[in-house]
């Protein structure tokens, strides 16, 4: 049991991770930078069990999951029976388990392995998704809780994008008691220039933002860039950054939950949170919306075709990395050496960290 639900630990000398049995959401998760220890992951702040009534999904809400499918489905819970269904575990080592899932909403089974690494503050993740047919959406779901930063101290970026919006429609029902500030389907091409309802621009660059909405863009990588895409959040002492295959994860949603929601459970305490989810979907709209392939006029896919006599494995990375004082925006995630990646702030700040990038790249079955 760990934070009110029951989990699976596992370790090494720098990290030390636990995953709910319960949809194999990911947290709490200590890194080890130095002798300081740092939790990213978002934990909510209501306990497990105590909300009568929520989804399983919602009941423990922590650090990251798959959604297979993401967002709402025509038969089945939202974000897939993968992040609210109950896993057994396949094989466990002190540094790696692997969870089964036998998915009755998708009629397929994905096996998930967590793993760390000895020397590597890191968390690699790897999802083998066998006998599904047809065309589905998907994602990851890292939620990260900046509580403890100063407003507007975190800063948000990612690797190049091709294209970048804000929700199509209305992302928050004031009928609900939802609050958003961000006007609906703006296009934009700059994190710290999103355009709001009232007419003025909002820097989600820093984080975390005022306080008082819930709001959701989708950036979609430049794949001329290359074929491993990013994203990092620089926090006091330390950088959070993730690595996909563009291919694999074509786009990238943030969710700003801050205290826009106060309906149960949220009643407005989910605050400070943001989701840095790599996905292949139409924003969060869910698994039909995402078949009816929005954006491919730009070339943007937003489900993906699966064979049920085919695997799939879709692996990401999710790290930290010490940083000196005052490093800012990361500017570039550099992997020109062999599994090490250097990350560079908007002022030429360099720092190194032992991380096997290529895995995220070895994807076939």
């Amino acid at each position: 049991m760990k934070n009110g639900a029951l989990s699976w630990e596992l370790r090494s000398d720098l990290v030390q991770a636990w995953v709910t049995v319960r949809g194999a959401q990911i947290a709490p998760v200590e890194f080890d930078l130095d002798g300081r220890v740092v939790q990213p992951y978002s934990l909510a702040p209501w306990a497990p069990g105590g909300i009568p009534g929520i989804p399983p999904l919602l009941d423990a809400l922590r650090g990251d999951f798959l959604c297979l499918p993401f967002g709402a489905q025509p038969d089945g819970p939202q974000h897939g029976e993968t992040a609210s269904s109950e896993w057994t575990l396949a094989d466990a080592t002190a540094d790696s388990v692997t969870l089964h899932l036998e998915a009755s909403d998708i009629e397929a089974v994905v096996d998930k392995t967590v793993s760390v690494r000895p020397g590597q503050t890191a968390l690699y993740q790897e999802f083998l998704i066998t006998g599904l047919d047809g065309y589905y959406n998907y994602g990851t779901h890292p939620i990260l809780d900046f509580s403890n930063e100063a407003p507007g101290a975190a800063r948000i970026s990612t690797s190049a994008m091709r294209w970048a919006s804000t929700n199509a429609g209305r992302f928050s029902d004031p009928a609900a008691g939802e609050t958003q500030i961000l006007a609906e389907n703006a296009v934009f091409t700059s994190l710290d220039a999103i355009p709001r309802e009232d007419g003025e621009l909002l820097d989600v660059s820093r984080y975390p933002t005022p306080s008082g909405h819930e709001d959701l863009v989708m950036l979609v990588n430049d794949p001329s860039a290359g074929p491993l895409g990013w994203a990092a959040a620089s926090c006091a002492g330390y950088v959070w950054f993730s690595l996909k295959a563009v291919v694999s994860f074509p786009a990238t949603l943030l969710w700003i939950s801050n205290g826009g929601r106060t309906q149960a459970p949220w009643n407005g305490v989910h605050t400070s949170r943001l989701g840095i989810e790599d996905v292949c979907s139409y924003f969060a709209d869910g698994l039909e919306a995402s078949r009816a392939n929005p954006l491919q006029d730009l070339g943007i896919a937003t489900v993906r075709h699966f064979d049920a006599g085919t695997p799939v494995r879709l692996r990401t990375l999710q790290a930290v990395a010490a940083t000196p004082p005052g490093f800012g925006r990361v500017t570039e995630i550099d992997t020109s050496r062999p599994g090490v990646v250097t990350i560079v702030d908007d002022a030429g700040v360099a720092v190194t960290s032992d991380i096997e990038w290529e895995f995220v790249l070895q994807t076939g079955a």
